[in-house]
């Protein structure tokens, strides 16, 4: 039997990438998600029944037979931690030798970024397990910059000037497809830090922003206490708007500021820099066109 490949979050930006590059390879690929009916139609791939990262019983049903784990990060949550360890505890239960995490960048105990932390000790948690493993620690995502400047034109948050080398969603499928087809052997243990070309301010972000869209887009660099007043009207829980918050604050303390060589040395072409991704996706700037 060929191996098989389990991808999670296979209706999402990035698992959804990657299921996509690992059917045109012609991969065996196993698709798993919580909505089954969400799941991409693709040669070569099949829908698991359906499971989420707490159910352990779900997930050890969707992932008998595979040979490999892809395992996207869970949606933020205070429990987060504790889903990707009974999604990992099940994947080993069901037979799987071998997992590839998407992580974050500076992943640490005391990362500014709060959400960070959880993928600190997700990676510890795989570790320590006897399988085989890759973490691909992605930065920010480049569709993030259009995303939270708002329709009044200002990106607004406490970076200072603190710089991002931010990252593009098929970079990040690109380069976990070339490590699923690799096998284990060139990447068992390996940490790639994901990056765009360059870093850049959010100042930088907004020139870009402006240059695309044709209209005046600002930052405007916030306190903590305006940060926390300014995004107290969205109804969030009080972690997530910490995570939010301390996003920026990981931009102003440098902890979001490396490049990295991973991406054309794992997909042979150059990292996506945010000109080119907002030439090449409009729609993502869409509410802010004048």
């Amino acid at each position: 039997m060929p191996p098989v490949i389990a991808v999670t979050g296979a209706s999402g930006r990035v698992g959804g990438r990657v299921a996509a590059r690992l059917s045109a390879a012609g991969v065996a690929t196993r698709l798993v998600g919580r909505d089954p009916a969400r799941l991409p139609e693709l040669p070569g791939a099949v829908a698991a029944p359906p499971a989420s990262y707490g159910d352990g019983e779900a997930m050890r049903r969707a992932l008998d037979g595979a040979d490999t784990l892809f395992l996207v990060s869970a949606h933020e949550a205070p429990g987060r931690v504790q889903e990707h360890h009974t999604a990992v505890d099940a994947a080993l239960a069901s037979g799987v030798g071998r997992i590839v995490y998407i992580s974050f960048v500076g992943a640490a105990p005391d990362a500014t970024f709060t959400f960070a932390r959880d993928h600190f000790h997700t990676e510890e948690y795989i570790r320590a397990r006897r399988v085989h493993h890759t973490f691909l620690r992605d930065n920010f995502y480049l569709a993030a910059f259009p995303a939270m400047t708002g329709a009044d034109g200002v990106l607004r948050g406490p970076a200072g000037q603190g710089r991002v080398a931010a990252v593009a969603h098929d970079d990040i499928a690109d380069a976990a497809a070339a490590v699923l087809l690799d096998g284990p052997g060139p990447h068992d243990r390996a940490v790639y830090d994901l990056t765009g070309p360059t870093a850049f301010s959010l100042a930088e972000a907004a020139a870009e922003l402006t240059r695309a869209t044709g209209r005046t887009v600002r930052y405007v660099p916030e306190s903590e206490d305006e940060a926390y007043a300014s995004r107290a009207g969205y109804g969030a829980e009080e972690w997530e708007v910490t995570g939010w918050v301390t996003s920026y604050e990981a931009m102003a303390a440098g902890e979001m500021a490396a490049v990295s060589d991973a991406v054309p040395r794992l997909t042979g072409h150059p990292a996506q820099s945010l000109r080119e991704y907002l030439a090449e996706h409009p729609r993502s700037y869409a509410h802010l066109l004048p």
